[in-house]
């Protein structure tokens, strides 16, 4: 059981009792003075004409079954909200953002766009006037201002109110010792890129270096003569009794990356053109061990790592 001790202040989630001071706010809570991926993805828009961006914006990027936006004003602390394109069920996730820090600080009145999709949008060269869209994921060819994604930031809102998956849950709950854990690759999850099948086909040709099996098959043919049979999903949290946990690129980046370093086995990182918000704070070999886009050099790195047993082990801690 790990017990974490509470440094500042402490809000109760529905607690409708906000800051007036959003610079005071920002001390007590010692949020940092910057952070360097919002920092340099806001560098590139100096001057904002936002009813010029509403008009294109909803113009270019609210095609029925391709794209949907979230157009969000937030006056007096208020949020008021207008949806574009199809599928916008994942308007949750946003207001469920910017309901929890208007709860807790008042917010200066602001106006922006957020892309509801997992793809980032805009791939306009900073050169060709952009939009400025904030996305969940960001990629090396677009110009998506990156945020945390759905995913994280619900699990760390419902972290104190139920079980969930969240940061916290596994840490508290990997704790296989490392000398016990099976030292293999591992990997479970859906067929969203072809290299999660090559990787599962890798592993059934080396199954003493890798366990990886799809759990769900939906945007490839199914082929259990190549890819073997469907297996059951398992605990997040067995994943970590191996000690490597290979991490793959799905349809966009593998969100369940945080999680992954959260615990206490060695993270293996697919190289990608897609980020999250955090990744440039990230450190090969220190926070993970890379391996190629193509798989190519994937079985030569877990060799790597399980003859460096004693030094790997050490990115677990």
């Amino acid at each position: 059981m790990f017990f974490f001790p509470a440094v500042g202040m402490l809000y109760h989630e529905k607690c409708e009792c906000p800051d007036p001071s959003l610079k005071h706010w920002l001390t007590v809570m010692k949020c940092p003075q910057s952070i360097h991926q919002i920092k340099q993805d806001l560098s590139v828009y100096k001057d904002i004409d936002l009813d010029a961006v509403a008009k294109e914006a909803i113009s270019r990027f609210s095609n029925a079954g391709m794209h949907s936006l979230c157009h969000y004003k937030i006056i007096d602390n208020k949020i008021y909200r207008k949806t574009h394109g199809q599928h916008v069920g994942f308007k949750m996730f946003s207001d469920a953002i910017l309901l929890s820090i208007t709860r807790k600080v008042q917010l200066p009145d602001i106006e922006f766009f957020v892309n509801l999709g997992d793809w980032p949008l805009e791939k306009r060269k900073v050169s060709d006037n952009p939009l400025p869209i904030f996305s969940w994921c960001g990629s090396d060819d677009t110009r998506d201002i990156v945020m945390p994604t759905y995913d994280i930031t619900e699990s760390t809102q419902e972290m104190m109110q139920r079980v969930s998956l969240d940061v916290l849950s596994v840490m508290g709950n990997s704790g296989t010792a490392w000398q016990n854990k099976s030292d293999k690759g591992f990997w479970r999850g859906r067929d969203s890129r072809q290299e999660r099948l090559d990787l599962v086909v890798m592993s059934r040709s080396e199954p003493e270096l890798i366990d990886a099996a799809l759990t769900h098959m939906f945007f490839f043919p199914k082929d259990d003569k190549k890819y073997g049979e469907l297996v059951k999903s398992i605990s997040f949290f067995d994943f970590f009794k191996y000690k490597y946990q290979i991490n793959i690129d799905g349809t966009v980046a593998a969100y369940r990356f945080p999680y992954l370093l959260a615990g206490d086995s060695v993270v293996l990182k697919h190289d990608s053109i897609y980020y999250e918000h955090f990744y440039k704070q990230l450190k090969a070999y220190e926070h993970y061990i890379p391996f190629k886009r193509d798989l190519s050099d994937l079985k030569e790195k877990l060799q790597w790592a399980k003859d460096n047993d004693e030094k790997v082990g050490l990115y677990s801690l």
